[in-house]
């Protein structure tokens, strides 16, 4: 008889522990993963050992900063580097020309952006960064009378009286000769200033604070461990984000029912539903379906997509702007003395005509966001096999991740020196290396508010410049970058705040 017939197994089989079995089975598997992920880094510099499942996420999570100069460390040679984070495969692209190829071929079959490594999850799956094609084209087209210079004319009304009143607060606080941390009170601000210029007239109250509390729920999700389960950041900051979309649903359907009425557009909100009223009644005529992202929740959904992009990257560029100029101290004087010769009383409203006068002014804004551009990276995921250089294919479901920072220290002359006047019109640094200028993205999904995101920078500028003084604290690492999710100087630049007299 054989064996199959006693049902007995080899006698060197019996002797073997479970345990040792179960060890053997581990460590094979462990090695085909380790040997998967080196197959899909191919030639590119990456970590020697990946941890299971986790990959390196718990070093990328403790400290952002020093997990991505590591990779553009890995990266320099070749302008690629390759990591893993919670099993996913990611590409790190350091060269400006790589990154501008990827952001070219945002489409269902090649890339498609994403955000955040796990966005839909917590962006909600309509948000306009993972949408493509007709589509997206479509309520691009829908977006921008948005951003026209009439809507700009309006907002910038708005901006300029909510900076104005927080820096006349801030500076009574600082008779109290306590230092401030200026990132804690520009988040504040704009996160007022966003609830005005979008969706002002809207917002009772209570539901001013509830946006303000939904809004630091979602921000602290950004940077957790993306766990669903209650008591989790990342579970508080889903649900925070299908409130807030509701909040600004219900603006949606007040601002609907005043423009029915004839009153003029006073905010963002107001400009969409113009023309979305328009396009209702006009497929009402037809007798065609409602037009696409016409309903309450749809618009509050994208308005949410507006607010999260002008919150956390303005906060960022507008501590870099004091951080920057308190180390540039003639680069200050030259603003000051800009805003002096365009108005005299630095009491007095700053008109959309005087804006446009700035010229020096937006030029130090610029340069502030090419040093430190706010969002360093734009994450995208690869839907199929694609060559990225001669001896490079990304491999079908790797993670992306273009970085602006790292594209705008590339080509400018002296990149690593702090230069407004490389935006000058004599140099115009911005038009010759426009390729290497990718904070605002590039392709069909670049910033639509960029020039919004332009005028709130340089309306503080202006206004910080000549209501304020101050001086940082310098303490040991404070200029070191943080992640919060956009960078900030570490300390969140404490600094010591007074009033200043105009004559000064």
């Amino acid at each position: 008889m054989g064996m199959a017939d006693t049902g007995v197994l080899p006698q060197w089989l019996q002797q073997l522990d479970w345990r040792l079995l179960v060890c053997v089975a581990v460590g094979a598997i462990l090695v085909m993963e380790q040997m998967s992920y080196k197959r899909r880094g191919q030639h590119l510099p990456g970590p020697a050992l990946v941890l299971p499942f986790f990959g390196n996420v718990v070093s990328m999570v403790r400290d952002p900063a020093k997990f991505w100069d590591d990779q553009a460390r890995a990266a320099r040679k070749c302008g690629l580097s390759w990591n893993v984070v919670f099993g996913r495969f990611v590409v790190f692209v350091r060269d400006s020309e790589l990154s501008q190829k990827i952001f070219a071929n945002v489409k269902p079959e090649v890339f498609h952006l994403i955000g955040h490594p796990f966005g839909k999850k917590l962006f909600g799956e309509k948000n306009l960064i993972f949408m493509f094609g007709e589509a997206h084209k479509d309520l691009r087209r829908r977006l921008a009378p948005l951003f026209t210079l009439k809507a700009l004319g309006v907002y910038v009304s708005i901006q300029e009286n909510t900076i104005r009143k927080h820096i006349i607060r801030w500076l009574e606080m600082a008779k109290n000769p306590e230092p401030v941390q200026l990132r804690l009170l520009c988040r504040e601000m704009n996160l007022e200033t966003s609830q005005n210029v979008f969706v002002g007239p809207y917002l009772s109250a209570s539901a001013r604070a509830q946006i303000t509390r939904d809004y630091y729920l979602f921000n602290v999700g950004l940077m957790r461990l993306p766990v669903y389960l209650p008591g989790f950041s990342f579970y508080k900051a889903t649900h925070a984000v299908q409130r807030l979309i509701r909040t600004l649903g219900d603006c949606a359907s007040q601002s609907k029912q005043r423009m029915r009425e004839g009153h003029e557009p006073t905010c963002l909100m107001d400009f969409w539903m113009v023309e979305t009223l328009r396009e209702m009644k006009e497929a009402e005529q037809a007798g065609s379906p409602p037009p696409p992202h016409s309903s309450d929740m749809e618009i509050g959904q994208h308005v949410f997509d507006f607010l999260f992009a002008a919150q956390d990257a303005s906060t960022s560029s507008l501590v870099w702007v004091a951080t920057l100029l308190e180390q540039n101290p003639k680069v200050l004087e030259k603003i000051r003395e800009e805003q002096r010769q365009i108005r005299c009383d630095p009491n007095s409203p700053i008109t959309p005509e005087q804006l446009r006068e700035m010229k020096y002014t937006e030029m130090v804004v610029k340069e502030v966001l090419r040093f430190r551009p706010p969002a360093t990276m734009v994450p995208h995921i690869a839907n199929v096999d694609f060559p990225l250089t001669d001896s490079y294919v990304v491999p079908k479901g790797a993670i992306i991740f273009p970085s602006l920072l790292e594209s705008s220290f590339q080509g400018f002359s002296n990149p690593h020196t702090f230069d407004p006047e490389r935006f000058s019109p004599d140099r115009v640094e911005d038009q010759v290396y426009k390729r290497n200028w990718l904070l605002f993205g590039a392709g069909p999904h670049q910033c639509l508010g960029q020039r919004y995101a332009i005028n709130h920078l340089i309306l503080f500028t202006a206004l910080f410049c000549r209501l304020a003084s101050w001086t940082r604290i310098r303490t040991p690492g404070c200029d070191e970058i943080m992640y919060t999710p956009t960078i900030v100087p570490k300390d969140g630049c404490l600094i010591y705040l007074s009033a200043r007299h105009d004559e000064e």
